[in-house]
């Protein structure tokens, strides 16, 4: 279900009636074809990719400063501080699929309030409120592990995208062609901001998933160009965190790595889970003296596990019940581990 009747015509008003409105979104192919589908339907404002942060808080109020907008859409970010919301003078509308947060001065949207289980990714909930761009909307569901209910209608628009059987997202992701263009997403989205924007401006203008896939313009040789760039360096990590999964004799399988440009965390953990079920899955990047990371488990709730464990540590993590982000100062993480490993 998601949107009610009701949410979907009050978001849809929200964004039929402004002029420039501003878009911040998460830094996933959940985030970024959320972004795509309102903006493409809008055709107006602009959008802030939110990379080094995984809460929108007063520093951003800066960005509303310069672009003035009239209204601010939220969108797949799992906490808005409540300070950021206080400094902003026109209407925010905040769409999102995280544990449910309570906040003043914001129209919340959340599929979780009524209903905890209910976790349909926030670029199904844009499709529902515009019903247009239906590539991109499965994309993003995709992407994030759920199959939304028009994946019968993509099949028959492209049939070729999904021509092997499937039994979860996962089956889709790593065999078949619109796999592949949910690799091309996220990998568009690594590196210098600067580089990103370049990426999304294009995706904004793309008509078909064709163009990309089978790079049949410009702008689909050059997105396609970019996502070769990023694989030559994801191909040599998959392939050590495969090998290391292999040889762990424990249910905890623990990689790190170092590298202050690209973030492949979250892509490492998700492949290495669907490879390796039975493990429990922790990829770890080193940058600034910081562990960034990802946890990825088929059958433990982490999110309690990982608050318990950070209990007196200089970090933060959380997310969803089987995929959460983690950040921990490098001094800490091998007690993060320790604790995080007897528990489980």
């Amino acid at each position: 279900m998601a949107l009610s009747k009701i949410q979907i015509a009050q978001i849809r008003d929200n964004l039929d009636n402004c002029k420039n409105p501003l878009f911040f979104f998460d830094d996933d192919q959940d985030g970024l074809c959320s972004f795509l589908q309102f903006y493409r339907y809008k055709n107006e404002g602009r959008g802030i990719i939110v990379k080094t942060t995984p809460k929108l808080g007063s520093v951003f109020a800066r960005k509303v400063e310069e672009y003035r907008p009239d209204k601010i859409f939220v969108l797949d970010i799992a906490v808005v501080e409540q300070d950021f919301l206080d400094e902003i003078k026109v209407p925010v509308i905040w769409i999102d699929h995280h544990a449910p947060l309570e906040r003043d001065n914001v129209k919340y949207f959340n599929s979780r309030i009524s209903n905890w289980e209910d976790n349909h990714p926030v670029s199904y909930m844009c499709y529902q409120t515009i019903g247009q761009d239906l590539w991109i909307a499965t994309v993003g569901c995709v992407a994030d592990w759920f199959l939304p209910p028009f994946l019968n209608e993509f099949k028959e628009q492209f049939p070729d995208l999904i021509d092997k059987p499937y039994r979860v997202p996962g089956d889709i992701i790593y065999a078949t062609k619109l796999g592949h263009l949910i690799r091309i997403f996220s990998f568009i989205l690594k590196g210098r901001t600067g580089n990103v924007m370049q990426c999304i401006k294009i995706l904004t203008r793309i008509k078909s998933p064709y163009e990309i896939l089978n790079q049949e313009s410009a702008q689909g040789k050059f997105i396609y160009k970019r996502y070769e760039q990023v694989n030559t360096l994801y191909e040599p990590l998959l392939k050590d965190v495969l090998n290391t999964v292999r040889k762990t004799k424990e249910d905890l399988a623990v990689f790190k790595y170092k590298d202050d440009k690209s973030s492949f965390t979250s892509d490492l953990s998700n492949e290495a889970m669907y490879r390796n079920p039975d493990n429990i899955i922790l990829i770890a990047r080193e940058k600034n003296d910081e562990m960034k990371c990802s946890l990825r488990s088929s059958n433990i709730i982490l999110p309690p596990l990982i608050e318990k464990a950070l209990v007196g540590l200089n970090g933060y993590g959380g997310g969803h019940e089987h995929a959460c982000g983690l950040n921990v100062k490098t001094s800490d993480f091998q007690e993060f581990v320790k604790r995080f490993r007897e528990m489980i």
